[in-house]
C-alpha cells in the first residue's frame, strides 16, 4: 500500500511539474491589453492558419488578426466608446472565447469574454463597473409559486440603506426569452448600475427583485435538480408543461418579497420592466393587475393579445379584442404614472412595438417613447434600465 501511494505521488508531481513548465514556456499573453479607449487583442497559436475577432455591443463586426513571428496573433482597435463590449475568436473555423481572458459571460448557451471601457466618470462604462461607491446586496432566494405548484429561484437586490427596518419601493425586472434569474444581474450589470445611479444621486434606493421567468422552470440551469443540462431557450418545454403563464402566477413573487423584505406596499411603492419576453410579461402583467404597479417598462417588448404573439400586426389584433381593449382602458383609466417603451431602430420587434405605440396613440393613452440605435442586444437593455431606473419612484 506505501509502495501505491508513493508510486502515485511521484507521478502527480511529475505531472505538475511537466505542467509548470509547460506553463512558463508559453509567451506572457495579456488580452485584451487596454490603453485608455484602444484594445489590443492577443491570442498565441503558432500553429493557427486563421485568426478573427468578432467584437459585439450594439453591432457586431468581425476583424482580422494578424500573426506575428512569436505565434502571436494581435488586433488593436480604434477609440472605442465607453460601453461593455462582448467578444470571441475564431480560429481556423472554430469559436472560441478568449483564453487569456477571464471574464466570460453566458447569454443562454453561448459564453463570451468581454471587457468595459469607460472614460470619465457617470458614463456608461462607469456604470457597469463596481466602482468605489456604497454597495447594495445581491441575495439568491427560493420562494414557493402555489399558482405554479413549485419552489421558484430568484436574484434580489437590496440597496445600500437597506437596514430591515426602513421600507423600500421594488422594481420588478425581468428578463428575455432563454434567460433566466442570473440574466439581469451577469449580462444586465443590474447590482453595478444601481449602485452607481444611487452613488450619483440620480435614482432612488429601491429593492430590485429579477426572478425566473420560465413557468416550467424552478430555476437557471444548473441550479436545479434537473442537473447540468445545456441551456437552449426550449428546455423541458415537452418535459415540463406550465399550468399557468408567468404573468399570471407574478403575484406570487410580490407576496413573497412583501412578506420577506421592507417593502412599500402599495401602487406607488411598485414598478415593473423587462426585456423582449420580459417586456411582453409586463405588457401582460399591466392589464392583468391595473391597480397593483405605477410604473411599467417595456424594453424590445414582445407584447401578446390574447396570449399570442405575432411578429406583425399586433395593431390589427388588439382592434379586434374586446377584451384587450378593456382592460387597456382599465390600465390607463387609472393613470398609472409611467408607462415606458424603448426600442432600437434595427430590433425585429421594432414594427410590433411601433402597431402598440398605433394603438396607444388611437386610443389617447400616455407613454412615454424611447428610441435608440441597435437592436435585439444587452447594450440597449442596459441603456434602457439606466434611464428607466431614474424616473422611478421620484418624490
Amino acid at each position: 500500500m506505501k509502495k501505491l501511494f508513493f508510486l502515485l505521488f511521484a507521478l502527480t508531481v511529475a505531472v505538475s511539474s511537466s505542467a509548470q513548465q509547460a506553463l512558463g514556456q508559453r509567451p506572457n499573453v495579456k488580452s485584451p491589453d487596454l490603453v485608455g479607449n484602444v484594445a489590443t487583442f492577443n491570442y498565441y497559436n503558432p500553429s493557427a492558419k486563421k485568426v478573427t475577432l468578432t467584437l459585439f455591443s450594439r453591432d457586431r463586426v468581425e476583424f482580422a488578426m494578424t500573426p506575428q513571428s512569436d505565434g502571436l496573433w494581435s488586433f488593436t482597435t480604434n477609440r472605442l466608446d465607453p460601453e461593455l463590449y462582448l467578444y470571441s475568436f475564431n480560429v481556423d473555423g472554430q469559436r472560441m472565447i478568449d483564453p487569456s481572458n477571464a471574464y466570460v459571460s453566458r447569454d443562454i448557451s453561448t459564453l463570451s469574454s468581454y471587457f468595459i471601457v469607460s472614460q470619465d466618470k457617470g458614463d456608461k462604462g462607469w456604470l457597469y463597473l463596481a466602482n468605489q461607491v456604497a454597495h447594495g446586496q445581491v441575495e439568491k432566494v427560493w420562494y414557493n409559486s402555489p399558482q405554479l405548484g413549485m419552489e421558484r429561484r430568484m436574484t434580489v437586490y437590496l440597496p445600500p440603506a437597506y437596514d430591515g427596518k426602513r421600507r423600500f419601493p421594488v422594481l420588478y425586472l425581468l428578463h428575455g426569452h432563454g434567460g433566466d434569474e442570473e440574466a439581469w444581474p451577469e449580462l444586465g450589470r443590474a447590482a453595478q448600475i444601481m449602485d452607481n445611479l444611487i452613488a450619483l444621486g440620480k435614482a432612488e434606493q429601491m429593492i430590485v427583485v429579477m426572478p425566473n421567468g420560465n413557468p416550467n422552470l424552478p430555476a437557471a440551469p444548473g441550479q436545479w435538480h434537473a442537473g447540468l443540462y445545456t441551456p437552449d431557450g426550449n428546455a423541458f418545454n415537452k418535459e415540463l408543461k406550465a399550468v399557468r403563464t408567468f404573468p399570471e402566477s407574478f403575484m406570487d413573487v410580490v407576496n413573497y418579497i412583501d412578506s420577506h423584505y421592507k417593502t412599500i406596499k402599495k401602487r406607488a411603492g411598485r414598478a415593473v420592466c423587462g426585456l423582449s419576453m420580459g417586456g411582453g410579461h409586463t405588457h401582460d402583467i399591466a392589464l392583468l393587475y391595473p391597480l397593483t404597479f405605477d410604473y411599467y417598462g417595456l424594453f424590445s417588448a414582445a407584447p401578446r393579445v390574447k396570449g399570442q404573439f405575432a411578429l406583425s400586426g399586433f395593431y390589427n389584433h388588439a382592434m379586434s379584442s374586446t377584451d384587450y381593449q378593456n382592460k387597456a382602458q382599465i390600465l390607463f383609466n387609472s393613470k398609472p404614472v409611467l408607462y415606458w417603451i424603448g426600442i432600437g431602430k434595427d430590433d425585429f420587434l421594432f414594427n410590433t412595438n411601433k402597431d402598440l405605440r398605433q394603438f396607444l396613440d388611437e386610443k389617447g393613452y400616455k407613454y412615454e417613447y424611447h428610441e435608440s440605435l441597435g437592436g435585439h442586444v444587452w447594450a440597449n437593455w442596459r441603456d434602457y434600465l439606466t434611464i428607466f431606473a431614474q424616473r422611478l419612484f421620484k418624490k
